[in-house]
């Protein structure tokens, strides 16, 4: 198994493989309030994966953990990782006799050296999926169905103007069927009625069961 970083044409291998890969993944969604009937969650579509690993730079071969015979000098590859940091060109994260290769950005490295260890560089790693930033239109069509979905939680429910004379209980008969669901309809409309349910208003707008 070899872990590569490739720029264009040009590939460059870690001579040592980290011990685990990371690979975060998650799901982005958009939470909308709708008064009276709270949050609501709608998915936004796969957010971009992160990638994590930790390994180092050795300065002497050791045929134990070590990839390959010819190392780079410890410097002179946190200097190629340094580049790919900088650099506005996503690169290409191939990890051999896996599923994995895949367009990445390097967003953070962190390098250190240990007592002990002269010359050998350690690093973390985390790098980002990139996606073309193209994004396809969205007809008419697909845009009315889109806020056409949303509406319909609106459209469902339904509303009674309050009149002169009326009162939950009768309300409750004539729209519900029984006066005995008049607490249903305050439970839904205590913001707008207040504490006491017999203090409706002619002219307020309730929401029916």
């Amino acid at each position: 198994m070899a872990f590569t970083l490739k720029d264009g044409g040009t590939p460059f291998q870690f001579p040592v493989n980290p011990e685990e890969v990371s690979i975060s993944r998650s799901k982005g969604y958009e939470t909308i309030n709708m008064l009276e009937y709270g949050e609501f969650d709608f998915a936004q579509g796969e957010k971009v994966k992160e990638i994590t690993f930790s390994s180092f730079f050795p300065k002497e071969y050791d045929a134990f953990y070590c990839m390959y015979e010819n190392l780079p000098d410890p410097r002179v590859a946190m200097n190629v990782l340094n580049t790919f940091l900088i650099s506005k060109k996503p690169l290409r994260f191939i990890i051999s006799e896996t599923g994995v290769n895949v367009p990445v950005f390097i967003v953070s490295l962190n390098s250190s050296f240990r007592g002990g260890e002269t010359g050998d560089i350690y690093f973390d790693l985390t790098l980002r999926t990139w996606r073309d930033s193209k994004v396809e239109k969205v007809g008419s069509a697909a845009s009315a169905s889109k806020s056409g979905s949303r509406t319909d939680l609106k459209k469902s429910s339904k509303t009674y103007t309050v009149k002169s004379g009326d009162s939950l209980s009768k309300i409750a008969k004539l729209e519900l069927g029984s006066s005995s669901k008049w607490n249903e309809i305050y439970k839904l409309n205590a913001k707008i009625i207040g504490s006491d349910p017999n203090r409706i208003k002619p002219g307020q707008k309730l929401v029916m069961p």
